[in-house]
């Protein structure tokens, strides 16, 4: 049973995501999660705390005071609104689609270019998703431009790989390479152009062999093309954009390498002392900035290889007990429950203060989660 709860008058900004089940409020134990109610609350915190109304693009603070038009973030925070109308229909979400699409190119000075592929990259993929979910040309024909700006990054520093930004075209990213890959496959599978496909496997299988250790599934941040030297440290979002793209391409072509590949990376992802917090068992603690968004990258990928009937019921029950451990312990723990903003710990409270970044990895797993939820029944 639902019923309002009034917010102090200095979460006026909040009163809509105030509507919360009674037991979000009140840490009581043994209750069950209505994960529906919980996505809904924190999508519609999103838009309420971060949306700019006048200007069509997410402010990087969470008060208003912060109104700083940061590029990348903005695909993710779209892609919360995207999972939340594909979830929901309601329009609320959809009305914010068409603004978003015209709002942040005015903000990047008129067109979607960027000196860094992958943030390009990340726009380009939730380009595609808007046109998935409203089959609106114009959104596909976005994607299909940046996408062909996207492959003049590849070079042959590292012999291949797409840069990570126009002007240092020697460094190769694990973070330019993922989601180039599944930018390629995506396309593919809605135009069938086998130029895609090709351009999908070579990016993969650059990103393999360079990036990846097949020993331990660790995903390396960079490659220095001119020094050869590897950046031998792993990051979530990394981990969580190979599994993306192997898993995509096990899709389309059935083989099961990609689905080991996916797997492998996917349990170094939770597996590792250096990527989890161990003493909770969950995905760590990356920071705030850039990193606050990581998290929930990995989970958005995690969340659809946990879902696939092939997955090895040992390994499908191990993923599955990780993501739910992560859901549950944010949303009764990383989560300050007057306000509905996130932690950059998924175990710790918020102080009241947040970015559009960490508040967009949070609502990211809570979306995620519902949609696991909702493939259950």
């Amino acid at each position: 049973m639902k019923r309002i709860l009034f917010c102090l008058p200095l979460l006026l900004l909040a009163l809509q995501s105030c509507e919360i089940e009674d037991e979000y409020m009140y840490d009581k134990g043994g209750y069950t999660i209505d994960w529906e109610a919980a996505a809904d609350s924190s999508s519609v915190t999103l838009i309420d705390r971060f949306w700019n109304a006048s200007e069509h693009y997410f402010n990087y603070g969470n008060d208003g005071s912060i109104k700083d038009f940061h590029y990348w973030p903005q695909a993710h925070a779209m892609d919360v609104m995207i999972d939340a109308y594909n979830r929901t229909a309601d329009s609320k979400y959809s009305d914010l689609f068409d603004k978003w699409y015209t709002g942040i190119k005015a903000k990047n000075g008129g067109s979607y270019w960027n000196n860094f592929y992958d943030d390009m990259e990340w726009i380009a993929l939730t380009m595609i998703r808007l046109y998935e979910a409203t089959d609106d040309s114009k959104y596909l024909q976005t994607a299909q431009e940046m996408w062909n700006e996207i492959k003049t990054g590849w070079n042959d520093y590292a012999g291949g790989g797409i840069a990570w930004t126009h002007d240092q075209p020697w460094s190769k990213n694990a973070c330019s390479n993922g989601p180039a890959s599944l930018i390629a496959a995506r396309l593919y599978n809605i135009n069938k152009n086998e130029e895609d496909l090709q351009w999908a496997l070579e990016i993969y299988n650059w990103e393999r062999e360079h990036l990846f250790n097949p020993a331990t599934g660790a995903i390396y941040d960079n490659i220095n093309g001119e020094s050869g030297e590897v950046g031998s440290f792993s990051l979530s979002y990394n981990q969580g954009t190979f599994l993306g793209t192997a898993y995509e391409l096990y899709k389309i072509t059935k083989e099961v390498s990609y689905l080991k590949d996916a797997r492998k990376a996917a349990n170094f992802g939770i597996s590792n002392s250096d990527m989890i917090d161990t003493g909770n068992n969950l995905l760590r603690d990356e920071g705030d900035g850039d990193g606050g968004l990581f998290k929930g990258i990995f989970m958005r990928y995690y969340v659809q290889l946990i879902m696939e009937p092939g997955l090895e019921p040992a390994y499908k029950k191990k993923f599955i007990t990780f993501f739910n451990n992560n859901a549950e312990t944010l949303w009764r723990k990383g989560i300050n429950k007057l306000d509905l903003l996130y932690s950059t710990s998924w175990a710790m409270n918020n102080s009241g203060n947040n970015h559009l970044t960490t508040q967009t990895s949070g609502c990211t797993l809570i979306e995620a989660k519902a949609l696991f939820e909702k493939s259950l029944k």
